[in-house]
């Protein structure tokens, strides 16, 4: 670890970002053009949160001044020290993004449900010069000893005239791996800019979008996707503050355009489309339905496109790597991919053994490694996760997939906990959650593999019945799977639960259910 005062500049990744790198800085308006007096957006609503509410003209005022604040403090020696976000759903929260952008700090945005070890690692290994957040806001402990620096919305301020180089350091994410604490992943601004924009291209993302959303802002959905996306385009932000099927009806029934969201938010909209009046409009009259962070079931798919007319939206990425496919908002064809790879993005598949794999069948399962300007610049502190991450200039992104013989990309699991090998077959768990979800007595199910004599690995089910009093038997469901799929992937053992432990994200946990 550095000491105290260490800085995260563009110095700290330049053999990774040299190739990005624009000596003497660039225009300002680089990362978010409506900003700028000459973007023409300026009274146009930027941010809604509930009943309040900021313009383009008070966003660039009020970023102006906190940027200018902490433009003003002392570097440390290698560059920039990180300030930290305190990332309630609030503006204020988008407005200190923003400000450290402008000022070239990098910014590290906190989750205000993290529990105090959690909480105490990432400061104390990023070690920010101060927390930005809302006047009067209460911080617990680890970060209630930071010094604080209250964002104000009628704060008035000129926009700087420069703004760092693409390479340098923009935000640093905190990631949670399978051990060990969470890494902070350090991402540039030159990924920022080349997500948003082949996300722009994807979904024919302008800015008279007006975006609906419920997501936490501490991580990349949320605050990249979710914030900045609608900033640079130049549209609008209306966060939920808290996600609910009324909010939706409300948010999108006003003019939304877009809805973005993880899939346990569509499973409770689909729930919601029979009694809650409006959603039904609400999502038919919206112009994209996103879905993301973890792979949404098959029958929430055809439940909300055989009610509202319309498809839901899938995409991939990662904190390293943000986006990397999507399904294009003009394509055709079923639900069940994330899509092709978005613009300046590669992707390839890579077998256990190491070799590319060019086939496109549909069935042959490899790890998806990509490279492009949207990856991470490396591990704060971490050269040696860093190094292993990488396959020469390809991250590896620990994610199973198939190639269908359209080039689309159908994920089946992370390779460390939803690969199972079992009687000399590879099975990846998505598929068979999937074939899970399709049997009508099944509400959740997540699938997991665990140690078999003679199998090597045989498959378990996880599963919340959709009537907890009659559930369905193992054997029913075991036969089900088999005919959907094949009979080697069936599950050998069933277990019922009430519900499946999950992240902020919506993510399943599955270290958290064991081995059965």
């Amino acid at each position: 670890m550095m000491p105290r005062g260490r800085a995260v500049g563009a110095a700290r990744w330049r053999r990774r970002d040299a190739a990005h790198a624009t000596p003497g800085g660039r225009p300002v308006s680089s990362l978010f053009p409506a900003l700028a007096p000459a973007g023409g957006r300026l009274d146009r609503t930027a941010l809604r949160f509930g009943d309040r509410s900021l313009t383009y003209r008070r966003l660039a005022g009020a970023a102006g001044a906190l940027a200018g604040e902490l433009a003003g403090e002392a570097p440390g020696a290698e560059g920039p020290r990180p300030v930290a976000v305190w990332a309630v759903p609030s503006p204020e929260t988008v407005v200190g993004t923003v400000a450290g952008l402008l000022a070239g700090r990098p910014v590290v945005p906190l989750n205000p449900k993290a529990g105090s070890r959690e909480l105490a690692h990432v400061l104390g290994d990023s070690d920010p010069s101060a927390v930005l957040t809302a006047p009067g806001e209460a911080l617990p402990g680890p970060a209630d000893g930071l010094r604080r620096t209250d964002v104000r919305l009628d704060a008035e301020g000129p926009l700087p005239a420069r703004e760092p180089e693409p390479g340098a350091a923009a935000l640093i994410v905190y990631t949670s791996g399978t051990t060990g604490p969470p890494k902070g992943a350090v991402l540039p601004r030159r990924a920022l800019a080349a997500t948003l924009d082949a996300l722009a291209d994807a979904w024919a993302w302008t800015g008279a979008d007006v975006l609906v959303h419920g997501l936490p802002l501490f991580h990349v959905h949320g605050l990249v996707l979710g914030a900045l996306g609608p900033l640079r385009r130049g549209g609008e932000l209306r966060h939920l503050g808290r996600f609910t099927p009324e909010g939706v009806a409300r948010g999108l029934g006003g003019g939304g355009t877009m809805l973005f969201g993880v899939p346990t938010m569509y499973h409770r909209l689909a729930e919601s489309l029979e009694t809650e009046p409006g959603l039904v409009g609400a999502l038919a009259g919206a112009r994209l339905l996103v879905s993301g962070s973890a792979a949404l079931p098959l029958p929430v798919h055809r439940r909300i496109e055989a009610a509202t007319g319309r498809r839901v939206v899938e995409r991939y990425g990662m904190t390293e790597t943000l986006m990397n496919t999507s399904v294009r908002a003009d394509a055709t064809g079923g639900p069940g991919t994330v899509g092709v790879p978005l613009h300046g993005v590669d992707l390839r598949l890579v077998g256990e053994d190491g070799g590319v794999l060019t086939g496109r069948d549909g069935e042959t399962i490899g790890e998806v490694q990509v490279r492009g300007e949207n990856l991470f610049s490396g591990y704060l502190n971490r050269p040696d996760a860093t190094a292993a991450a990488f396959d020469g200039d390809w991250f590896r992104t620990g994610d199973m997939a198939v190639r269908e013989p359209d080039g689309r990309v159908r994920l089946v699991g992370r390779r460390a906990t939803d690969l199972i090998k079992s009687g000399g077959y590879r099975i990846g768990a998505g598929e068979v959650e999937n074939a899970l979800l399709d049997h009508p007595r099944v509400r959740e199910a997540a699938v997991t593999g665990e140690p078999d004599t003679a199998l090597g690995e045989r498959v378990v089910a996880w599963v919340v019945a959709a009537d907890p009093a009659a559930p369905p038997s193992a054997a029913e469901l075991a036969d089900h799977v088999a005919r959907v799929l094949s009979p080697h992937k069936r599950p050998r053992r069933v277990r019922f639960l009430d519900a499946l432990p999950r992240n902020d994200m919506g993510k399943v946990v599955k270290r958290a259910l064991g081995t059965g």
